[in-house]
């Protein structure tokens, strides 16, 4: 196991999300900013650290509406003028990505205290065009790949991905089954309850649905022709936030903690934007080609984002991984993918599954998230004692 010392340990001391809502549901009418700001505060409140020893607040965005969302939602969480904000975009993956980032700042000794994570409103995404000399040319979403490559639209890919790796419409609906009803029992437990912070009043996500069977998922049509990709296997579209407080060992000790969740490492890595969900194939095996040490044999908690179920299947098929060991307690198929947030998220669910829940040491987690363009990133967390 590769050491630090705890003035360079990134750690994990507080975090929380809101509740996710349906794209033109519950927060429909909220700006990104005004969903992202009850999350910061309540993040940091759940530590003894006020605004003005925030070093940086870092927050993932996807879908829009452009410029510094992270800058524009610390000030409307706090009002607070000296605290700086940073957006990052890496699609699908920004919110993990802003985490990693902040931790990463930690082990290079640039700052001590850091709140990072994402947010997404596709209710509030704005509409796009492209100028051209008869008007203009209206378009959904950002190009991730050139055509010389290939750039398809998500379900097209998902397709593509069960197709390739053999995943058959059974395994997909059988799966997408699982996470509604593993995030149900998680609700009805109040699992959920300590890591979510109501935002307008709303503290129970919207998406989850326990009226499902497999007959029912099975009478659904394929949303493209000669597909096995359903509405129902395929995540909704969603409006959430996510937001952690980073700081050292050395500082969490100081302000009294005796536990944390402690980043490892991370990786990076790309794949074919025609196969794009299988990129978290490629992230873990180069994040363990350098740390040998965190081998999947020894995984204990996997928060893997449920775009798909195709693309969830194939890449756990690929690393020899059981279908039952992601999400215990629900994915983005049934709580859902605010893109920007969704990594985020996945952050706080393993700090609620190991620290909230006090996790013996030896225990090893692991974020998994594909993203639009070929692009995969893991990330490995210990929870540890201070």
């Amino acid at each position: 196991m590769f050491q630090l010392p705890p003035e360079r340990q990134p750690v994990i001391i507080a975090a929380r999300r809101s509740a996710i809502g349906r794209a033109g549901g519950m927060f429909r009418d909220l700006e990104v900013q005004d969903l992202a700001a009850p999350v910061l505060r309540a993040a940091l409140a759940d530590t003894p650290i006020t605004p003005d020893q925030i070093d940086d607040v870092i927050l993932g965005n996807a879908a829009g509406p452009g410029g510094n969302i992270a800058r524009l939602s610390a000030l409307t969480a706090w009002g607070q003028v000296t605290v700086p904000g940073v957006t990052t975009d890496r699609q699908c993956g920004a919110g993990l990505e802003a985490v990693i980032h902040a931790c990463r700042l930690v082990q290079a000794g640039a700052g001590e205290v850091f709140v990072a994570g994402g947010v997404e409103s596709h209710s509030r995404k704005p509409h796009r065009a492209l100028p051209s000399e008869t008007g203009s040319i209206p378009y959904d979403r950002a190009r991730f790949s050139p055509d010389s490559i290939g750039d398809p639209e998500m379900i097209e890919a998902a397709d593509s991905v069960a197709r390739t790796y053999a995943i058959t419409r059974a395994r997909q609906d059988a799966y997408a089954l699982q996470s509604h009803n593993r995030a149900f029992t998680a609700r009805d437990a109040g699992v959920f309850e300590a890591e979510i912070a109501a935002v307008k009043g709303q503290a129970t996500d919207e998406c989850p649905r326990r009226d499902l069977t497999l007959e029912r998922l099975a009478r659904l049509r394929p949303t493209a022709s000669g597909g096995t990709v359903t509405v129902a296997n395929a995540c909704p579209l969603n409006d959430g936030a996510a937001a952690v407080v980073v700081t050292s060992a050395a500082r969490a000790r100081v302000l009294g903690y005796t536990c944390a969740l402690a980043f490892e490492d991370a990786a990076a890595a790309g794949v074919d934007p025609n196969l794009l969900g299988i990129g978290p194939v490629a992230a873990t095996r180069k994040l363990l080609a350098k740390r040998p040490d965190l081998a999947l044999k020894h995984l204990t908690h996997l928060e893997f984002n449920e775009a798909f179920a195709a693309q969830v299947l194939a890449s756990l098929d690929e690393l020899n991984l059981p279908a039952t060991l992601p999400n215990p307690e629900g994915g983005a198929l049934a709580l859902g993918h605010p893109f920007g947030a969704s990594g985020a998220i996945l952050i706080t669910r393993l700090f609620s599954q190991l620290i909230r829940t006090q996790a013996p040491d030896h225990a090893l987690a692991m974020a998994m998230i594909g993203i639009g363009g070929g692009q995969g990133l893991t990330a490995a967390f210990r929870p540890i004692s201070l």
